[in-house]
């Protein structure tokens, strides 16, 4: 396991004594419904176009599995690991083609996401900053 792992396993600052992300955010409820909105708004928003265009023409099985791995990245249960095993993200990302364009769309429709859901605005803040050392650690093209 890399650096780069351990900073996309934990969350930049805990959550109050006995909770994880996933029960601050609300739960499952709440974590699909925030993965519902980032996938809807790829749809929605002509400035993701990007983006969209690189999940070809079904989003059904992203949308499982951001769910999936998200639950599990915020403390919840491990659907996502449960599944497929370790998640690898940049070695699963491999076949896809990410430059800054479609990190920055990503990191823009989660953190349009997160607002439109009602995701506390500190901690919107904090998970923005993960998700950006994520992406940007995905990208597999200079520009």
């Amino acid at each position: 396991m890399n650096d780069k792992t351990i900073l996309i396993r934990e969350p930049e600052e805990p959550a109050p004594a006995g909770q994880t992300v996933f029960d601050v955010i609300g739960g499952e409820a709440r974590v699909r419904e925030l993965v519902d909105r980032f996938y809807d708004l790829m749809d929605l928003d002509a400035d993701l176009a990007e983006l969209r265009a690189a999940h070809g023409p079904s989003l059904d099985q992203a949308r499982e599995k951001l769910f999936w791995f998200l639950c599990g990245w915020m403390g919840g249960p491990d659907y996502y690991i449960r599944r497929f095993g370790h998640p690898r993200l940049r070695a699963r990302h491999l076949p896809f083609s990410i430059g800054t364009k479609e990190r920055d769309q990503w990191v823009v429709c989660m953190g349009r996401a997160m607002q439109q859901v009602g995701v506390e605005p500190a901690l919107a803040d904090k998970l923005l900053a993960s998700f950006y050392n994520t992406a940007d650690w995905m990208r597999n093209r200079p520009e």
